[in-house]
């Protein structure tokens, strides 16, 4: 059964925090290039994957202890707002472009860019402080996909009005400070 509170609060932690991520300008830039039904068929595979491997590493989080599972999520994610408040923007990366426009280069350039760029990501350790967290993985899978695949559809189709709309840094901000509340929560658990 889902639970439709953990998916949201997934869903909105994991959007905010994937939005001033690099991939989420890699798929923009893509988006720009390319056929986006193309760009997001491949980025939206790697991302399924990405969250498959969290989810599952999460989960095996639920066999140990309680209290060390609340005490290493909120670890984690304090650490996670730390990264979101005192990261430095690398600049754009260079995106190479295929020779031809098929569907299988096309979205075999975004699938590959995102599996090597997302592997071991924030939003991925997130998703997996998540899922142990609450237990409850298919909530929390459902939850991550989700909001990778709606902030990769952003960046492929949109992303360029919605930053002209609302400044990064306080997307930033606002995922920080999620993350803090959240650390310091699983914290609070794992003492009380």
């Amino acid at each position: 059964m889902i639970s439709l509170s953990v998916l949201a609060l997934v869903f909105g932690v994991v959007f905010l925090a994937e939005l001033p991520d690099k991939t989420a300008l890699a798929g923009l830039v893509l988006g720009t290039r390319y056929r986006a039904s193309y760009v997001f068929a491949g980025v939206a595979a790697a991302f399924l994957l990405h969250v498959v491997l969290a989810v599952a590493a999460g989960s095996a989080l639920t066999l140990l202890p309680q209290r060390l599972v609340h005490a290493l999520t909120g670890v984690l994610f304090l650490g996670g707002a730390a990264v979101l408040l005192f990261r430095k923007d690398d600049g754009e990366e260079e995106i190479r472009r295929p020779e031809d426009q098929s569907f299988w280069k096309v979205a075999g350039t975004g699938f590959m860019l995102i599996l090597v760029a997302e592997f071991g990501d924030l939003t991925q350790i997130m998703t997996a402080n998540l899922a142990a967290r609450y237990d409850d993985p298919i909530s929390v899978g459902v939850g991550a996909v989700l909001a990778l695949w709606a902030v990769a559809g952003l960046g492929i189709v949109g992303g360029k009005a919605l930053m002209r709309k609302v400044p990064l840094g306080l997307i930033t901000k606002i995922a920080a400070a999620l993350m803090l509340a959240l650390g310091v929560w699983s914290l609070w658990e794992a003492v009380a």
